[in-house]
């Protein structure tokens, strides 16, 4: 089988990475000629995972044609902002009967939309039962080392979402496949805005219990959203919700808790971003949530912190007192 991986980022060459162990021929597209280039020849990629190999079946280029070019298999890597004009550009090279996987997290800023959401509007309709979408707890750099992994294929179609699953399931990545879109794409969204209060909180320094106590009422703000919109609750309570929370609230590698903590400590924003050098998808993802929760009328008082402390100018002080500071309520509610 061919496949093409869209995006060059440590997600996207960790995924390639992964797809190569099963020995099928895997191309990669990078966005910038002189990197795709410069990493094709290394065999590494030299910004995002340097020290990591490419195994000998990746190819890296950034002409859109020849990677997609006779590809069954389509996976699209990039962040969430980009989604939507990159897949536009590769439609006219994809095969008409190509399974797509989505591995992108967040929420489209202009529109609300999510990924599947934003699919659905790019691809022709005979495509939309074949998409699928990739989410759970899994750092690039554990994933392109082949350490133990673990996640979960959505999609409307049982044979499209074991087909993705039979591609990536390999050693010791594990993959199971769900039917439940809306909760596996909301879970890997919002658990971003939930690890950068998270990393806040430790920041300054507020101890264990408030980590596990955000940890848990985050897990339920999201889910609120996400059976609002249709999702199943178990679905939260899995690899694509706590699964994914968990590990990037607490784990080092995990960009967006590396946000909060820098404002934690009293970095601002624009400092914290520039220290990082990637995406966290995160900061953006927490704008279009809070519009969307307010549109659809759901109750996320996480998430409206972290808004103020990141668009607003609210210390990380105030931002824990109001939290602190809401009325008492049943937990379920």
């Amino acid at each position: 089988m061919r496949i093409a991986v869209l995006g060059a980022g440590s997600w996207g060459t960790a995924l390639a990475m992964q797809l190569c162990r099963s020995g099928d021929d895997v191309w990669q597209w990078d966005r910038r000629a002189d990197r795709a280039t410069e990493h094709q020849l290394a065999r590494q990629n030299l910004r995002y995972l340097p020290g990591v190999d490419y195994p000998e079946n990746l190819t890296v280029s950034s002409d859109m044609a020849a990677v997609l070019a006779d590809a069954t298999f389509v996976v699209e890597a990039i962040p969430s902002p980009s989604v939507r004009s990159v897949m536009t550009a590769a439609l006219p090279f994809m095969r008409p009967d190509a399974v797509v996987c989505c591995a992108s997290k967040g929420i489209e800023e202009s529109t609300l939309l999510t990924m599947d959401e934003v699919l659905e509007q790019v691809l022709p309709p005979k495509m939309h039962a074949r998409s699928t979408f990739l989410a759970g707890p899994s750092f690039a750099r554990e994933v392109a080392a082949g350490m133990p992994t673990a996640v979960v294929v959505a999609s409307r179609s049982p044979l499209s979402a074991r087909a993705v699953a039979d591609a990536f399931h390999g050693g010791p990545f594990r993959v199971y496949h769900t039917d439940d879109i809306v909760g596996a794409e909301l879970g890997g969204a919002l658990k971003n805005i939930i690890a950068i209060a998270t990393g806040i909180a430790d920041g300054v320094g507020s101890g264990l219990n408030a980590r596990a106590a955000l940890i848990t009422r985050g897990l339920a703000e999201i889910t609120r959203l996400a059976v609002h919109r249709g999702g199943n609750p178990l679905t939260l309570a899995g690899l694509a919700g706590m699964g994914d929370l968990v590990l990037t609230a607490t784990g080092d590698l995990s960009r967006n808790r590396r946000v909060g903590l820098g404002l934690g400590k009293g970095k601002t924003l624009d400092q914290v971003l520039h220290e990082l050098g990637q995406v966290a998808e995160g900061v953006i993802t927490t704008k279009s949530a809070r519009e969307l929760a307010a549109r659809e009328g759901v109750e996320m008082p996480i998430t409206e912190q972290v808004y103020q402390l990141l668009y607003e100018g609210k210390s990380a002080q105030e931002g824990l007192r109001d939290l602190l500071a809401r009325d008492r309520r049943a937990e379920r509610e």
